[in-house]
């Protein structure tokens, strides 16, 4: 059986005081987790956050990672800084990082090359808006999305993460029912088996508004290896109680 992964997202929030209090609640109600666990964080809190989860049960991971290894590229962050951070996860193709900056299939699939060329597991997105579900395409959208990502990492695609988010749950309070989730994760999982002999490797996280009150019903259902988790894990009570939900 594969362990879960509960990943939280702290999107474009904290502070110092802020981030010391939440990781402290985290690590101190912690008490081996039966399940991987990490906090995908704001660039500039690696540096505060790599010590204080040096050593302990939590993971470091990054929000966003550049698709080039240097150069004249301000304001991007390349695989090589986040590895001198202690990052071991890195979020690519989020819904957000789609919608507001342009990202396309091609430039995902190449991000997560660079993050697997530089030992960084990338935490891959897809999923499909509200319009894309009404109008019956949701297989169609998720497929082609990893399949940009399958194309160009196939020989390395059983290290990736890969996180189904539906975009119209995120943020808004609505959740795909466990069996709209658990079907597009089947249908993710049968793609990956076409595409390597190690598909159950691959740890298929759900990301559509996870949270500590459906965080149990949803990890019961078959493809489900996990939660990427946004607002819920801003608040060690609740982020805790999903990480519970994973054991």
């Amino acid at each position: 059986m594969t362990k879960k992964l509960i990943a939280g997202n702290w999107k474009m929030n904290g502070g110092l005081a802020a981030n010391q209090a939440l990781l402290n609640s985290i690590l101190s109600g912690l008490r081996g987790p039966a399940c991987d666990v990490a906090v995908c964080v704001p660039a500039p809190y690696f540096a505060q956050c790599q010590p204080l989860l040096a050593q302990g049960p939590v993971a470091l991971g990054a929000q966003d990672v550049s698709a080039h290894e240097t150069g004249a590229y301000t304001g991007e962050v390349s695989v090589a800084m986040l590895k001198d951070f202690g990052v071991r996860y890195a979020i690519v193709g989020h819904s957000e990082r789609r919608q507001y900056h342009g990202e396309n299939d091609a430039l995902v699939a190449s991000k997560a090359q660079r993050a697997l060329a530089g030992g960084v597991t990338p935490i891959v997105c897809v999923g499909e808006t509200l319009a894309e579900r009404e109008a019956n395409r949701t297989e169609e959208v998720v497929k082609r999305q990893l399949a940009a990502v399958i194309h160009l990492n196939g020989h390395c695609i059983s290290e990736i993460v890969v996180a189904y988010e539906p975009v119209w749950a995120i943020g808004t309070g609505k959740t795909a029912t466990p069996e709209q989730a658990r079907d597009v994760h089947g249908v993710l999982r049968a793609q990956l088996k076409a595409a390597t002999p190690h598909a159950q490797r691959v740890k298929i996280l759900y990301g559509g508004s996870m949270n500590a009150g459906n965080a149990a019903q949803l990890l019961a259902q078959p493809d489900i290896d996990g939660g990427l988790i946004g607002g819920a894990s801003l608040k060690a009570p609740d982020f805790l109680t999903i990480i519970a939900s994973a054991a």
